[in-house]
């Protein structure tokens, strides 16, 4: 194997050394835990070395320095390699983190957890949502670069690096995402491509042989090819070329999976997945003049690594940047601080919380019906004006799902073109809405991307039924806890002809399984609205579903909207303030109008109505609460036009659920509300009928 690995100027330390380092913690930690993937780091540590040697901008003491740049290891089983970057740099993870990979309770995890270690940018493992996740960062970076730099003061200027392996580019994801970064020009976007072509089932040209220069060329990348990954001087050419394109580079590196392990192992799917084995790692050792103990590394290539003081020189020349920044722009300084430092704006919710008070005035003194589409619309509307980091989009459903405001300035416009747009008071704008195309899986990556940069609070809207696009980006801002609020509209059979493929059924059981997804069914405005101020509040997924038909505004006392925030609270009783109600009817979003025209047709009972907009926050309440608003004695009936599955365990085993647990039908929407038995009539039949 030739070695093509130069020394460092004035030290005894190679670059080989620096990359073996990383090699060799990571097959020792790999073989410790008896588990993980080897071939990767192996193969990779030549590149992770140059990025992070002589590219990387970053402070190991401040991970979350907002001017660094971003590293993203999108093929997240090479997690060793980011660990040992982490550890060899001088990030908080100790030699013990490394020894106990893949262990109970430690933050090195078998794939890159965010917020387990200071320095891991977002979790990986989810094949090409990494590459994807990266497109939202760097939509980030330049939009805010672009609203708050001036000529002499770039103090948003960085790159988003990404390492990305095979199984990343055949995921659908990669085409979406990619293809839009292209369009977008984001040209601090700088991919590398480890073309090892190797899988856990061999080598993939048997099932993945597309050109991929020509690829990333038809998407409008700068690209790269035919980069030797074990060539450090290669590389960082190549490296040096990207930034000077105008594009979002793709830099396709040729590597050796297993690089160094021997020639029964490197090159081949036998390293991908298992430990090397002792022998076969110190033949390795041998191979490539490691001649160093498990866990070992000598105190002259951790000098050479540690790169904590050039860090802190970064950032102190940074802040030296920021400080005249402040002095000559105090109101746009004090602005994107307060962006980066995710602080709402003073009052918000207050005023939020005040505007709903006054819709429901409104309500109180006239019916009114509204859709909550409609309702969400005007909401985002008068929120959005005081809350800059608000960022949305569409999956190529402006119009259907509400969520072009008219303060929108479109992104795609002036990145293209890069003109500018100006608020009311006449400040420049650089853009806040993203026209993602039919995307929905890609837009839902870099709404994660947006929110992991720091600086913004993405929205994006698609139906309710295509978040079966999205789900595992919802479920990964879910793990990570990244704020994101999907707006997910024609959310029920109330969407009538377009049919079963349109109307959602399973859908808002499955977001309701999902930990840490705070989900709203909104039955009007007010509720609507306070779904929105606990949305933005959140720190983590939320997803409102929302009606595409009118439906009926609720008339309720003025106390009991800050009861809408607990997820459910009791909207109306037969007599009021009755702790023993004969039965409690408990509905969510259209079916709540529903189960008020029940409620007061059932002239021979004593009725409680709760609506229960949230099942995640009512579940978070208190037990008292709960038990106030449904008594474990009094019988329950559950009303909504959705699957069944999530109603169970606040129904009890003497309770009803009528809900939907079949696929819809092509019809108008009253005729479809009267085929399932959602009317008046059907629902007090069967009510009768279980009552006796």
């Amino acid at each position: 194997m030739q070695n093509k690995h130069d020394s460092n100027n004035n030290t005894n330390v190679s670059h080989l050394d620096l990359a073996n380092a990383i090699r060799f913690l990571s097959v020792d930690a790999i073989e410790n835990a008896k588990s993980g993937h080897p071939g990767a780091p192996m193969g990779l540590a030549d590149i992770a070395t140059v990025i992070w040697q002589d590219f990387l901008s970053h402070c190991p003491s401040d991970p979350a320095w907002i001017n660094r740049d971003r590293f993203i290891l999108s093929n997240g089983h090479a997690s060793m390699l980011l660990y040992s970057l982490l550890y060899l740099s001088g990030y908080p993870i100790t030699i013990e983190n490394i020894k106990n990979f893949r262990q109970l309770h430690s933050p090195t995890a078998g794939h890159p957890e965010f917020s387990y270690i200071p320095g891991i940018e977002m979790t990986t493992g989810p094949l090409g949502q990494g590459l994807a996740t990266a497109v939202g960062m760097a939509i980030a970076e330049k939009a805010l670069a672009k609203d708050f730099n001036d000529k002499e003061h770039k103090v948003i200027d960085h790159y988003t690096y990404v390492i990305a392996g095979d199984g990343c580019l055949m995921e659908g994801i990669s085409y979406e995402t990619c293809s839009l970064a292209g369009v977008l020009k984001l040209n601090k976007l700088i991919l590398i491509y480890d073309d090892n072509n190797i899988s856990i089932d061999g080598k993939v040209n048997a099932w993945f042989n597309e050109d991929i220069a020509m690829r990333f060329r038809s998407y409008n990348w700068n690209v790269i090819n035919s980069i030797d990954g074990h060539d450090p001087k290669a590389i960082k050419e190549a490296i040096k070329k990207a930034k000077l394109s105008d594009k979002p580079t793709i830099i396709i590196t040729k590597t050796v999976i297993g690089y160094g392990s021997g020639k029964d192992l490197e090159g081949s799917h036998k390293v991908h997945g298992s430990p090397l084995g002792i022998e076969n790692i110190e033949k390795a050792r041998e191979q490539l003049g490691w001649n160093y103990k498990s866990f070992d590394i000598p105190s002259r290539i951790k000098e050479k690594w540690n790169l904590t003081d050039k860090g802190n020189n970064l950032k102190n020349q940074w802040n030296q940047l920021w400080q005249s920044y402040y002095s000559k722009h105090p109101t746009k300084a004090k602005e994107l601080q307060r962006r980066i430092n995710a602080i709402l704006p003073v009052d918000l919710s207050k005023k939020i919380i005040d505007q709903a008070k006054l819709w429901q005035q409104e309500i109180n003194e006239k019916d009114q019906s509204l859709a909550t589409r409609k309702a969400s619309f005007k909401t985002l509307s008068f929120i959005a004006p005081m809350c800059t980091e608000l960022i949305g989009g569409s999956a190529d459903l402006s119009p259907s799902n509400l969520t072009q405001w008219s303060g929108s300035v479109d992104i795609n416009e002036t990145l293209i073109n890069n003109t500018y747009a100006h608020d009311e008071d006449h400040n420049t704008l650089y853009g806040n809405y993203i026209h993602y195309g039919v995307r929905e899986f890609g837009m839902s990556c870099i709404m994660n991307g947006l929110s992991l940069h720091g600086g913004f609070i993405p929205f994006g809207g698609t139906f309710l039924v295509f978040i079966d696009y999205a789900k595992s980006a919802l479920r990964s801002a879910a793990l990570m806890k990244t704020k994101a609020i999907y707006i997910l509209t024609h959310d029920s059979i109330g969407v009538g002809e377009d049919g079963p493929t349109h109307q959602p059924i399973e859908h808002i059981a499955m977001i309701r399984s999902i930990p840490n997804v705070l989900d709203w069914r909104p039955c009007d405005i007010v509720e609507t609205t306070i779904a929105w101020d606990e949305a933005i509040k959140y720190q983590g997924p939320s997803t409102l579903c929302l009606s595409r038909q009118n439906i009926t505004a609720q008339k309720r006392n003025m106390n009991s909207i800050e009861n809408i925030r607990k997820g459910a609270y009791t909207l109306y009783e037969t007599n009021e303030g009755d702790a023993n109600p004969d039965i409690i009817i408990i509905a969510t979003g259209s079916e709540v109008s529903l189960a008020m025209d029940i409620a007061k047709e059932l002239i021979n009972l004593k009725v409680r109505v709760v609506s229960m907009p949230s099942h995640a926050k009512f579940l978070a309440q208190d037990p008292s609460y709960r038990e106030e608003i449904l008594p474990k004695s009094v019988k329950k009936i559950a009303i909504e036009m959705a699957h069944s599955i999530s109603w169970h365990r606040f129904v009890g085993d003497n309770g009803i659920i009528i809900s939907i647990d079949t696929f819809g039908k092509s019809a108008p929407a009253e005729d479809l509300f009267d085929y399932f038995g959602f009317t008046t009539k059907k629902i007090i039949d069967k009510i009768q009928d279980w009552i006796n």
